[in-house]
């Protein structure tokens, strides 16, 4: 059975103290789930939250990592790095990464192996942008970012794989995809999966949906079949909205 996951990408937010305070109060508040609970605070908070958090269920994870495990690569993380201060989870492919730091479907695919490599899970976003969706083309862009970054994976790896999909349009614009067109979404990204590789594969991959996700419209979308919960952004800064995302998985 394929695990339902919260989790909460921080991205350039919360210095050490404001990372510290909002980790201890989620733990304080953490409900009784049976959900996975993840955070991804910023790099040079990790060490401090895998700490605060030693005494919680709640994983800390990595907002992303380079695919070489060590040289001349100013301001990166290898994958050594992150394992060897307790995380053993990165989120990969976010379409931030994308659309302001140039990475390619030919760069995650390489990103993906060397996590992989090192025998940790990998969150792998993708999804379309505005225009796709207008021109009616967002599955045939969906299915083009999957197939370059993972089907040339082993049906073995995919046991360390968690999908996110993530409507670009609809992040940190207030715009959110129906549950509808989330539930349509995902229900496609398992029939590409299964025809590329099988059924099984396909529905024991949790696939989250990435796209402004808050307390007041989470149990309708976590309510579809092929959700299995949500990669949240803002609403993961306020310990209370997070606390509610994860009581409506």
């Amino acid at each position: 059975m394929r695990s339902k996951i919260v989790a909460g990408n921080w991205k350039m937010n919360k210095n050490l103290a404001e990372t510290e305070a909002l980790l201890t109060e989620l733990a304080a508040k953490l409900p009784d789930t049976q959900a996975e609970v993840m955070v991804a605070p910023t790099f040079v908070n990790l060490a401090a939250a895998v700490h605060t958090l030693d005494s919680s269920v709640i994983e800390v994870i990595a907002q992303n990592m380079h695919f070489a495990e060590s040289g001349a690569y100013t301001g990166e993380i290898s994958a050594d790095m992150l394992l060897n201060i307790g995380i053993d989870t990165v989120i990969i492919g976010h379409s931030e990464r994308r659309a302001y730091f140039g990475e390619t479907d030919e760069i995650l695919a390489k990103k993906v192996k060397a996590a992989l490599a090192k025998n940790m899970r990998v969150m792998f976003c993708f999804g379309e942008e505005l225009d796709d969706r207008k021109s009616d083309n967002h599955f045939k862009v969906v299915e083009s970012q999957l197939k370059n970054a993972l089907f040339s994976l082993e049906a073995s790896d995919w046991g360390k794989i968690v999908l996110a999909y993530e409507p670009v349009w609809a992040i940190g614009t207030g715009e959110t995809a129906s549950p509808e067109q989330a539930q349509e979404m995902h229900a496609f990204i398992r029939k590409t999966i299964t025809e590329a590789y099988d059924a099984s594969i396909a529905n024991n991959v949790s696939i989250l949906y990435g796209g402004s996700v808050k307390p007041a419209n989470a149990v309708e979308i976590f309510g579809k079949p092929d959700v299995d919960g949500g990669l949240i952004g803002g609403a993961s800064l306020v310990a209370d909205d997070f606390v509610a995302i994860i009581k409506a998985i």
